[in-house]
C-alpha cells in the first residue's frame, strides 16, 4: 500500500519545523522603521547641536567635524533603501543602529558639555570636534606609532604564548615538574609585569626587547595557569580509553590532553591579551620612542589633551579589532560548544 498525500506531507515536512515557521513572529514594519530611523535622527540631533554650539569656536576646527557627521547622516539615508533588497544588510541596520544611535548622542552630549556649557575645564576635555582635527592633522604620526604597537604587541603576546603553552603542557602533566613549577608561579605570577621594568631596563640592552619581554611575562602567567589547570583535569576516562588503544604518551599529550584543554586554553588567551594591552601602553611610555602609548605621553608634555584623546579612540579601536579576531578564532576552534554552553 503507498501512503496517502496527507501521509506524504507529513513525511516531507516535520510538525516541528512547519510549527516554528508558522509562529515565528514578524516584525511589525513600524517598530522596524523606528529601530532604523533611530540613528539617522541621533545624528541630525548631534549635527544640529553641533552646528549651534560651534559658533564661538575656530572654523578651521570645526570644519572636519561638520563634514563627517553630515557624511554619516548622508550614508545613514541614502542606505536605508538598501536594505530592502539586501537582507543582510536590513539585519545588521537592525542590529546596530541602536547603538550607534546611543554613540551619536553621546557625542551630542560631550559637545554639548565641552563646546557649549563650559562645564570640565580647557584645554584638559576637548570637544568631539578638537580630537577630530587631532586625528587628521597626526593622521600619519597615529598611524606610525599603531605600527610600532602592533608589531611589538605580536612579538611580545607570540612569545609569551609559547611559552606559556609549553610550560603549562609541561606543569599540567608532570608531577616533578608541577611539584616544583608551581611555587614559581604562586610567587613570580601574581607580580604585574610593569613592576619589573626598572629591572628590565637595567639588564635588557634595548628598549624594544625590554617591552616585547614585559609582555610576554604579562602573557606567560595567565596561559600557563589555564592552560596546566586543563591539562590536568582531563578525564579520565579519555586517558583510559587512549591507552587501551595503545596510545603512547605523546599522543596522550597533544592528541587527548591539549585538545580537552582547549576551552581553558582560550580562557588564558583572553586573560593574557588583556594584560598585554596594560603592559604595552606602560612599557612604551618608558624608554621606546615609538607607539601609542609613547605618543601619549608625548601629547601629554605638550598639553595636547586633544590627541591624548585621538590615540585615546585608536587604542580602544585597535585593542577592540585584536580582541574580535581572537573571538573569531576562538568560535572557528570551538564551534562544538555552541550547543554546550550559551555564548
Amino acid at each position: 500500500m503507498t501512503p496517502s498525500n496527507g501521509n506524504e506531507d507529513a513525511f516531507t515536512t516535520p510538525p516541528l519545523v512547519k510549527s516554528r515557521a508558522q509562529t515565528l513572529p514578524a516584525a511589525p514594519v513600524g517598530a522596524r522603521l523606528r529601530t532604523l530611523l533611530t540613528f539617522s535622527l541621533a545624528v541630525a540631533v548631534a549635527l544640529a547641536v553641533h552646528l549651534f554650539v560651534s559658533k564661538k569656536e575656530p572654523a578651521l576646527e570645526t570644519r572636519s567635524y561638520t563634514v563627517f557627521l553630515c557624511a554619516v547622516l548622508a550614508i545613514a539615508l541614502l542606505t536605508a533603501p538598501a536594505q530592502v533588497l539586501w537582507s543582510s544588510l536590513r539585519r545588521w541596520r537592525q542590529n546596530m543602529h541602536p547603538i550607534l544611535a546611543a554613540v551619536a548622542l553621546l557625542l551630542c552630549l560631550w559637545e554639548i558639555i565641552t563646546s557649549g556649557l563650559r562645564l570640565l575645564p580647557l584645554p584638559y576635555f576637548p570637544s568631539p570636534a578638537k580630537v577630530l582635527q587631532s586625528l587628521i592633522s597626526d593622521r600619519m604620526l597615529l598611524f606610525d606609532s599603531t605600527w610600532h604597537s602592533l608589531i611589538l604587541l605580536i612579538s611580545g603576546y607570540a612569545l609569551g604564548v609559547v611559552a606559556g603553552l609549553i610550560s603549562g603542557i609541561c606543569i599540567g602533566w608532570s608531577s616533578p615538574i608541577r611539584y616544583w613549577g608551581m611555587p614559581v608561579l604562586k610567587v613570580v605570577g601574581p607580580i604585574p609585569a610593569t613592576a619589573w621594568i626598572p629591572l628590565a631596563m637595567v639588564i635588557s640592552p634595548s628598549a624594544v626587547v625590554s617591552a616585547a619581554a614585559l609582555i610576554a611575562l604579562a602573557v606567560w602567567f595567565p596561559v600557563t595557569m589555564l592552560t596546566a589547570s586543563g591539562i590536568s583535569n582531563t578525564r579520565a576516562s579519555y586517558l583510559d580509553v587512549a591507552r587501551t588503544l595503545g596510545a603512547g604518551r605523546g599522543y596522550l599529550i597533544f592528541r587527548v590532553a591539549v585538545p580537552a584543554a582547549i576551552p581553558n586554553i582560550f580562557i588564558g588567551l583572553f586573560m593574557g591579551l588583556g594584560a598585554s594591552f596594560l603592559t604595552l601602553v606602560v612599557a612604551e611610555t618608558v624608554g621606546v620612542k615609538s607607539g601609542l602609548g609613547w605618543y601619549v605621553s608625548w601629547a601629554q608634555g605638550w598639553a595636547e589633551y586633544g590627541k591624548v584623546f585621538a590615540a585615546l579612540i585608536i587604542m580602544a579601536a585597535f585593542f577592540s579589532t585584536i580582541m574580535t579576531m581572537l573571538f573569531k578564532v576562538r568560535d572557528r576552534v570551538l564551534v562544538w560548544q555552541k550547543g554546550v554552553i550559551k555564548w
